[in-house]
């Protein structure tokens, strides 16, 4: 299934991505779609719709964040081998984990904000993996059975920001900084997760291309370790890492996003994410 909620912000309707790409209305069948719709309970139940049965959403709405109800916005730094290389970083022995605050989630097509005294603000395609059940010190081989689906996430980072002290929340948290969407796709229909392809554009130019076979930590291993010494809940979510072609990695000058850009991000079957990148105001 393709979930995903639409509408104004902070009032959208759950909807459903039906067989030929089209937009149908869930809110009579569910309230909303969030950690209880994402259980694999509640899933089995929704896999029995049909799409086609619920009404069609005709105008062309904007699309808000999947889901709600994420407590954890978890990220994994330098997980593909070429990012490391053209960030001139050793290849990492393990998961190097930080996290982003849940106030940066937007939705897939909202404005980015540059913030306040921002002068190197950067792009990432991400995949995201959701959390559908608790999962507490699991093993590689079962943590995948923990993903109730996955998403596009726009890592966004300001790296002055982000390189002025070896912790990188500063750099990764700021307001918009966390597109996601525009759908929560699940695991019935992402069988291999480590083999997506995934493009991000700026202003029509492309900038990254990739795929997820190339991680360093596929998504089973990361989703093992975090759960090693973090319990990770329903809605928990997890971007996983970006290939080459950020804009600080360019050479020999470096390119950054200013006020006017649009950034245009895919990743094999969940759809796309395109937002302005506008001033900061006041």
């Amino acid at each position: 299934m393709k979930l995903c909620r639409y509408g104004k912000p902070g009032y959208e309707k759950p909807g459903v991505i039906d067989g030929e790409g089209r937009l149908r209305d869930l809110s009579k069948v569910i309230d909303n779609i969030g950690p209880n719709e994402l259980s694999p309970r509640q899933l089995r139940t929704l896999s029995r719709l049909k799409p086609e049965t619920m009404p069609l959403v005709n105008s062309m709405p904007r699309y808000g964040v999947p889901y709600v109800g994420i407590g954890k916005f978890i990220a994994i730094g330098l997980n593909y081998s070429d990012h490391a290389k053209e960030a001139g970083l050793p290849i990492p022995s393990e998961p190097i984990v930080f996290m982003k605050a849940t106030t940066c989630i937007s939705g897939p097509s909202d404005d980015v904000i540059q913030p306040r005294n921002s002068t190197k603000l950067d792009w990432e395609v991400e995949l995201g993996a959701v959390i559908g059940s608790t999962a507490k010190y699991v093993s590689e081989a079962e943590a995948l059975s923990h993903v109730a689906g996955y998403c596009i996430v726009n890592d966004v980072s300001e790296r002055s920001f982000q390189m002025a002290t070896t912790q990188w929340d500063k750099g990764k948290g700021f307001d918009t900084a966390g597109p996601i969407g525009p759908w929560l796709v699940t695991t019935d229909e992402i069988t291999d997760p480590q083999n997506l392809d995934m493009a991000l554009d700026v202003n029509g130019q492309r900038m990254q291309t990739g795929n997820t076979r190339t991680m360093i930590f596929s998504v089973a291993k990361v989703v093992s370790h975090v759960s090693q010494y973090m319990t990770l809940l329903p809605g928990d979510i997890i971007a996983t890492g970006t290939p080459p072609g950020v804009g600080l990695g360019i050479k020999p000058t470096p390119v950054f996003l200013k006020p006017g850009d649009v950034m245009t991000l895919t990743i094999q079957n969940l759809g796309v994410q395109k937002q302005r990148v506008v001033a900061h105001q006041g």
